[in-house]
């Protein structure tokens, strides 16, 4: 009775110090007050309780997901070492390939090496010709024409992988077969066919990375009578580098992780590469192609499930290389 009491109060303190009187208030008057329905949660306070709660749990389950994909990862990656007993360093110094004939062949080395080489050569061919274009899209090109190339590079993303494998193995691959000799198939093809497959996310992170470059930077340097290539060389490009480098590694990523279109062009051969136009294999390539080959809990299952593992330590890597450039940016 004194909630409600007091209720009241506050209700006919609030109607005396109205300016302007509210005829439906003057109507109801303080004796007829609700307390119950006043003191309860409104409509619009449950819905955002019920807001948080989706929320929260939509982001409790995104990281359970993720840390059991980890964990599930984990556990079979390192089995090779703990069920099977193969030495860590054989492991990774080794490129002798051959799980079924025992532990003393399970060496990833030549697969390891080959990825970085794809990886490397396709975000070295790939970050001049992404800058050049970034750099037409935002300082010399009309709107007009920025938006054509645009929808160009949106065009290039949404082309299936295996359309670039396939284009790779009918055009590429006879090219080098026919200037080179040999097969064809190799790091110089899947390099190729990964310079386009990276090229439109490098390019559209670079624009970003380019439009986010404060505008007075532009009018600074002009007023000092520098040219507008000077402009670009000496401060947009400079201010852009730690994103420009994020894109980089964007494109890295996405050029590491890639399986079927270098599978089709690489070769499938665990050897050593000698050079850039023998068959080589890389440790997606090699992974699609005997997953389904092996029986789960062998030791040439488990060593895919390493091979497996040391992907995700790189693509956690290249995240973390991409958060040290970000803040190194911000500073």
């Amino acid at each position: 009775m004194d909630k409600k009491e007091d209720l009241k109060q506050v209700v006919n303190q609030a109607l005396a110090e109205q300016k302007v009187p509210h005829v439906k208030l003057k109507k109801i008057g303080a004796e007829k007050a609700d307390v119950e329905k006043l003191t309860k949660p409104s409509k619009e306070t449950r819905q955002e309780y019920w807001g948080k709660g989706l929320t929260y749990a939509a982001i409790l389950l995104i990281i359970i997901l993720v840390v059991s994909i980890i964990g599930f990862i984990a556990v079979h990656g390192i089995a090779t070492f703990t069920q099977n007993h193969v030495n860590v360093w054989h492991f990774l110094s080794s490129s002798d390939w051959d799980p079924g004939e025992g532990r003393n062949h399970v060496g990833a080395l030549a697969m390891i090496v080959t990825s970085f080489s794809v990886t490397l050569l396709a975000a070295i061919v790939a970050t001049p010709f992404a800058i050049a274009v970034a750099l037409f899209m935002t300082e010399y090109s009309s709107k007009k024409g920025s938006r054509f190339l645009q929808s160009v590079i949106e065009l290039l993303v949404g082309i299936p992988s295996v359309v670039y494998g396939f284009l790779g193995l009918s055009i590429i691959v006879p090219f080098i077969r026919s200037i080179f000799g040999g097969t064809g198939f190799g790091i110089l093809s899947a390099t190729l066919v990964l310079f386009v497959m990276v090229l439109p996310t490098i390019t559209s992170l670079t624009v970003d990375a380019l439009k986010a470059v404060p505008n007075h930077y532009r009018q600074a340097s002009a007023a000092l009578g520098a040219t507008h290539w000077q402009t670009i060389y000496k401060v947009v490009l400079r201010v852009a580098t730690p994103r420009i480098l994020t894109a980089v590694i964007f494109g890295m990523a996405r050029a590491f992780g890639e399986a079927l279109a270098v599978q089709m062009v690489i070769g499938n051969a665990v050897l050593m590469p000698y050079n850039l136009v023998s068959p080589a294999a890389t440790l997606t390539s090699q992974l699609t192609s005997q997953m389904g080959n092996t029986v789960m809990g062998t030791l040439p299952n488990n060593a895919l499930w390493s091979l497996a593992l040391l992907l995700l330590i790189m693509a956690l890597f290249f995240n973390f290389l991409v958060r040290l450039i970000g803040r190194k940016g911000q500073k």
